[in-house]
């Protein structure tokens, strides 16, 4: 299964390091990273796959928003078609 990671917040050193991390630690591949600074904020959108994953797709979103609270940005994980669904025009 496929999962879209955003990640918003505030620009600071390690967010990549620390996500792209905690994602290894679970063992979730990552695909796709699309990123971008705006203005001193950070924005990210990544594509990674849990085919391999240790933990479900719950407890991996659990973890990365904890995460996210930890290191003062917002990230949010959905499966790929939910994601999809929410953003289709």
């Amino acid at each position: 299964m496929r999962v879209v990671l955003t990640i918003v917040g505030k620009d600071k050193v390690g967010i990549t390091a620390r996500v792209s991390n905690a994602l290894a630690e679970m063992n979730i591949n990552i695909i796709n990273i699309n990123q971008n600074i705006m203005q001193g904020f950070f924005n990210m959108v990544l594509i990674a796959d849990m085919a391999e994953a240790n933990v479900p797709i719950a407890e991996a979103g659990d973890k990365m928003a904890a995460l996210g609270e930890e290191i003062g940005v917002e990230i949010r994980l959905q499966s790929e078609e939910i994601f999809s669904a929410m953003h289709r025009i």
